[in-house]
């Protein structure tokens, strides 16, 4: 098949390019920039340039692939506008999807499970939630899931809160083990310890190549292995490997202590992926998020 990958040259899309690869698939990526288009080339894809506010580039590539797989998203930080980022991919998936309308072909688009209502165990059928910290990214999915009816073998890849390996740089993981370092000691929110789903980024990889290949028209998957990791044993192996002492914050401090992410620290967001395990034969087989950070290549050795 031949597939075209948005973020291909990203933490997640690359991993995803060369699962692909490896399973005998041709891919088209998106390159932004020489360099991508470079890296791609030395991963043995071909390089589409243009970004995805480039519509028409998008189309064009959409109209010449079997499949799309949309693992684009501006990484979520301080310094970035989310809501933007929000209304850019929902754009992209219109394109994308309408390009692709009447043919069949699948189109697998990224989500989160932060959508889903906190306190409890999310599973696939789960609708999104207004109150979630991430609610911006709703419209992408009744977007895609719209073209379900329209002729398009539409899936959604809601990725786990911590999709976690070597080279993860910017995920909330390595943010939080920044603001360790910064702070002089590693946090958790008092009180009942929000959880995080955590999926390995290589079985995560497989996740979208499946949904490529089988996922049925409408259908939401959970890339998720670790259902909910408590934020304050994430906090502990932090706090062991970094060397600095393990402290609770006040909810109601949580946003001095870790700016942008309180909203995401504060979150007790766990989910299931058992649907998507017997829907797929998905089974992850990487370390969990625990033994992922206790491999120490997060904290600079291994």
């Amino acid at each position: 098949m031949r597939v075209f990958v948005t973020g291909a040259t990203g933490y997640v899309g690359s991993a995803v390019v060369r699962e692909l690869l490896d399973s005998g698939h041709q891919v088209l990526g998106l390159a932004r920039s020489d360099a991508s288009a470079a890296a791609l080339t030395a991963a043995g894809a071909e390089a589409h340039r243009g970004d995805l506010h480039d519509l028409d580039s998008l189309r064009g590539a959409a109209a010449a692939a079997d499949g799309v797989i949309h693992a684009a998203f501006n990484n979520i930080s301080e310094t970035t506008d989310f809501a933007a980022a929000c209304e850019a991919d929902l754009r992209a998936v219109h394109a994308l999807g309408e390009t692709l309308a009447g043919s069949d072909r699948p189109l697998v688009v990224t989500s989160g499970t932060g959508l889903t209502a906190q306190g409890r165990v999310a599973t696939e059928e789960d609708e999104p939630d207004p109150a979630s910290p991430a609610a911006l990214r709703a419209p992408s999915e009744a977007a895609t899931l719209s073209f379900a009816a329209r002729g398009v073998r539409a899936s959604i890849v809601r990725l786990a809160a911590s999709v976690h390996s070597e080279g993860d740089e910017h995920g909330f993981v390595a943010s939080l083990i920044a603001i360790a370092r910064a702070k002089g000691v590693a946090a958790y929110v008092d009180g009942d310890s929000p959880r995080w789903p955590a999926v390995h980024r290589l079985d995560a990889a497989r996740l979208y190549r499946l949904a490529l290949e089988s996922a049925p028209a409408g259908t939401r998957l959970h890339g998720v292995d670790d259902e909910g990791v408590p934020l304050r044993e994430i906090a502990e192996v932090i706090g062991r490997h970094v060397g600095v002492p393990v402290v609770p914050v006040p909810r109601a401090q949580a946003g001095e202590h870790f700016g942008w992410l309180a909203g995401f620290v504060s979150a007790d967001i766990p989910a299931s992926s058992a649907l998507t395990r017997k829907l797929l034969d998905w089974q992850p087989t990487q370390p969990g998020l625990v033994a992922d950070l206790d491999a120490g290549h997060y904290f600079g050795r291994s």
